[in-house]
């Protein structure tokens, strides 16, 4: 229970990362767009258009928040969403995905840890003798 609960201060899962300048959004003074799209059978996830993450073991996928993998789940909340009401959208700061990458980063290293931690206790309950 403490490693879920804890989950913000247990050690971020060692991820590669790889980042390729995108020049076409620099050059037109923009942010790289953001992917926020998981490939479990590779084991990485695209950032944005400019950062992609490797490295994550086959088994933080299997680790479920109700029908998909908790990092799924992160990827999904992070996602910037246009907000359909005119007014809402006209008098109220967006949400940017850019202003949060580095913490989404850390947060998916840490998810990754968590999930995999997980599904080692629930392989090791499954195989004590009862």
């Amino acid at each position: 229970m403490r490693l879920h609960i804890g989950f913000e201060r247990v050690d971020p899962w060692p991820l590669q990362r790889t980042d390729t300048p995108d020049t076409r959004a620099r050059a037109s003074g923009q942010h790289p767009k953001p992917a926020l799209k998981s490939d479990p059978a590779q084991g990485r996830i695209v950032i944005d258009s400019e950062t992609t993450l490797h490295g994550i073991p086959p088994e933080a996928w299997d680790y479920k928040l109700g029908n998909r993998s908790a990092l799924d789940w992160v990827l999904d909340q992070h996602k910037e969403k246009k907000p359909k009401d005119p007014t809402i959208r006209e008098r109220f700061d967006a949400y940017r995905f850019a202003d949060h990458k580095e913490r989404v980063i850390d947060l998916l290293a840490r998810v990754t840890t968590v999930s995999v931690e997980t599904q080692r206790i629930v392989q090791a309950m499954r195989a004590a003798a009862r």
